[in-house]
């Protein structure tokens, strides 16, 4: 008899561990992913019931709240110029639940479920009123986000502007873009319809071009191989580097040239490397990439935050984190390769956002400080429950490389490019024509630069897809637009 009774007991001791793990599973290691299901009925009215938090801009201005209505949900979602914040906000609805941006990086201070929240929640489960979501208060500046957004109007592509002291996001557009607003809808079918046909769109319009697609950045790249090449010792600005009309890259019989003559070089086909990179000489750089050697450019690249995705916002206590995309540059390319890369062709691929970061860096002197979107947390009643402080990512150069390479970026302004030039302001620059699609046909124009070139306010970068206008030509007046809108100019 005791023997039965032990084994039952032993029985009973594994069921209720079984039961305690099983529980365990689903109450603590799968609550967030089983909470966020969208077929969870339950925590979709849990959500919506309560008001969620709103998203706003630096100046206060609203860019997405929860109004209350008469319906099963409660509270409607809503986005003020919805296209225009999309790839900040991302969106919150009754089929996706949060999606993208700050809906979804901090979904759990605007639900207010947050441990972060413990007081107002404690409060509230004795007082019976709603648990009122946090506000988040992002970094982005309304006027520079919509004179981006203007300026990208019936294009593909994205800008992304940043302070170069603390790498606060002032600006992050992309186009096309998508209204969120329809996506808030409390009518499922439409709003089902609606999502199918948003992520059908063959312009991908959902798509955050700045932190989420690679382009190849064209010239604009030259700036990391002149890094490399000025923090190696063996090269100052006025070093005079092989150039020529034409290149054949090595092992091939394929000729690169210059889309300039000036980039050629004089009668014995050298260069100063500021001439090189002012007139942004391909020949010049193919080989000097070589020179330098991948690894020397790969490193440099990667102190500038390649190879790596980039945190941008939140973590997985707030929701999903916001993270940008690695940018690339080859691995142990061959020789042809490498000469390809330097130029930015080729493997070379990179973020708006990451080629934003290059700006700030030259221009914050060489200390390249960690991207932010997020200022501060806001609970129901005002109190501030977080607030961001600026960081340092890393030190991709010394401050005398910073200060040559400043040098150099403003020498595109005054010597290839004037037209981009603002009175009374000193504009530090590089432009960059990736060539693209079958047979080279089309191009992805880029610029980056920062300005005041001697106090940096803004850093911007700009690129427009499938065009058939050169970096400098239609990327660039979109930059100055940006900066006049920053300086008041």
């Amino acid at each position: 008899m005791n023997k039965y009774l032990r084994q039952l007991f032993t029985a009973v001791v594994v069921l209720f561990t079984i039961l305690g793990l099983s529980s365990t599973m689903i109450t603590a290691v799968r609550a967030n992913k089983l909470n966020n299901d969208p077929r969870n009925q339950r925590g979709l009215y849990h959500e919506f019931n309560a008001p969620r938090g709103s998203i706003l801009a630096s100046d206060g201005t609203v860019m997405a709240k929860s109004d209350p209505v008469n319906d099963p949900f409660d509270y409607q979602r809503s986005y003020s110029n919805g296209p225009l914040y999309a790839p900040v906000t991302g969106y919150f609805s009754i089929s996706q639940r949060a999606d993208r941006g700050i809906e979804d990086s901090r979904n759990r201070l605007l639900t207010g479920e947050s441990n972060q929240l413990f007081w107002q929640q404690f409060k509230s489960l004795f007082t019976g009123s709603a648990n009122k979501g946090a506000s988040i208060e992002t970094s982005i500046d309304p006027k520079l986000q919509t004179t981006a957004y203007e300026q990208l109007d019936g294009k593909s592509g994205s800008a992304v502007a940043l302070d170069p002291k603390t790498n606060r996001i002032l600006a992050m557009v992309s186009t096309p873009s998508y209204d969120p607003n329809v996506l808030a809808s409390h009518d499922t079918t439409k709003v089902n319809q609606d999502y199918a046909r948003l992520t059908s769109d063959d312009s991908n319009p959902m798509l955050n071009r700045a932190i989420s697609e690679l382009y190849p950045p064209g010239s604009s790249f030259k700036t990391v191989v002149a890094t490399a090449a000025l923090e190696s010792g063996k090269y100052q600005t006025n070093s005079e580097i092989p150039a020529g009309a034409s290149y054949t890259l090595p092992n091939t019989n394929t000729q690169l040239t210059n889309a300039t003559i000036s980039g050629n070089g004089g009668a014995e086909g050298k260069l100063s490397l500021e001439d090189a990179f002012a007139y942004s000489s391909n020949t010049a750089f193919a080989q000097l990439g070589g020179a330098v050697g991948a690894q020397a450019i790969s490193d440099t690249a990667k102190k500038f935050g390649f190879d790596s995705s980039i945190p941008i916002d939140g973590s997985n206590s707030t929701g999903d984190p916001m993270q940008a995309i690695a940018s690339k540059f080859p691995e142990n390319p061959a020789p042809d390769r490498l000469a390809l890369a330097s130029i930015g062709q080729g493997d070379t691929q990179e973020t708006p956002l990451q080629n934003a970061m290059i700006a700030s860096a030259v221009a914050n002197g060489g200390t390249l400080m960690r991207p932010t979107l997020v200022d501060r947390v806001r609970s129901s009643d005002l109190t501030v429950i977080s607030q961001t402080t600026p960081s340092v990512m890393s030190q991709p150069m010394s401050k005398d490389t910073a200060n040559k390479l400043t040098e150099m970026m403003k020498a595109v302004i005054t010597k290839e490019d004037p037209n981009l030039a603002i009175p009374g302001v000193s504009v530090a620059a590089k432009t960059g024509t990736a060539q693209i699609g079958v047979g080279n046909q089309a191009n992805d124009g880029w610029i980056i630069g920062f300005a005041p070139a001697d106090d940096p306010k803004i850093a911007v970068a700009v690129v427009v897809h499938n065009t058939d206008m050169a970096g400098g030509d239609i990327a660039g007046p979109i930059m100055k637009a940006i900066m006049r809108e920053a300086l008041g100019k």
